[in-house]
């Protein structure tokens, strides 16, 4: 062999074995790529929340979970004072949202720190065509109307028992129910010629009902703070929902269905 074949063969030889290693480091690079785009964590979120919440919470966590691919949202819907009952009992879940604050201050130690997320105030939900020309809350206090309530316990309940006896009326109601959902149906149902419950629910009831308007000098404002449970197995999935609950993409849908901002 001639010492420029040699040279040349050499110098071939040479090439390739530095490409075997540059070959390797060059699949190792793209590891961290597949990993990226791997299938995500699959999360099961349970939240209890209060009734007035059903329908605006189903859109919600449809939306949540759209835009976090792997999060499986479960709700469980009841009156607040329910829910309290449940966290106590140590129901499993990860996040709570109640309609008033004072449930929630009453779960300090079971809870996180609460953010409110939205508000509600009262109306008053007649029975369709409102036979009785209900305008006014004072009218709830004609012997005639068979009134239906929450029951004092229920923050729907409070709230009305709060601004009836500001308004220095009184009102026999005929039951008081567990929780808002139950006091429309009520209604709806004819059981009822009216009740009190939050503007969201009285609204979504549609031709139902005749909704009331109540002054706001003579109203209740409801707040709705969520929190994280302490007992979750999600932490950081359930603080992550409780945080979007205040995001414009979450204060959008709850203001569309007749949320006030928080």
């Amino acid at each position: 062999m001639s010492p420029i074949t040699f040279r040349r063969t050499a110098a071939a030889a040479l090439t390739a074995a530095l490409l075997v290693p540059l070959a390797a480091c060059g699949k190792n690079d793209d590891k961290p790529a597949a990993d990226a785009s791997a299938t995500p964590k699959a999360v099961n979120l349970t939240v209890l929340a209060a009734s007035s919440l059903t329908d605006v919470f189903k859109a919600a966590g449809a939306e949540y979970e759209k835009t976090h691919p792997g999060t499986k949202i479960t709700f469980s819907f009841a009156g607040s004072q329910e829910l309290a009952a449940q966290v106590k009992q140590g129901a499993p879940a990860d996040a709570l949202v109640t309609a008033d604050t004072k449930t929630m201050d009453g779960l300090k130690t079971e809870t996180g720190d609460a953010t409110i997320i939205a508000k509600n105030r009262l109306v008053i939900a007649a029975g369709k065509a409102n036979p009785f020309k209900i305008d006014e809350l004072k009218d709830l206090a004609d012997t005639k109307i068979k009134v239906v309530l929450a029951a004092p316990e229920v923050p729907v309940g409070r709230y009305s028992k709060q601004i009836l006896d500001a308004q220095k009326i009184e009102v026999k109601p005929v039951s008081q129910e567990p929780n808002v959902r139950a006091v429309l149906s009520k209604v709806e149902l004819g059981e009822a010629d009216a009740g009190l419950v939050y503007k969201t629910d009285s609204a979504k009831s549609g031709d139902k009902v005749v909704t009331v308007e109540i002054p706001d000098d003579q109203n209740a404002v409801a707040s709705y703070p969520a929190a994280t449970l302490k007992q979750s197995k999600n932490a950081e999935d359930a603080a992550a929902f409780v945080t979007w609950l205040s995001s414009p993409e979450a204060q959008k849908i709850l203001q569309d269905a007749g949320f006030q901002k928080a």
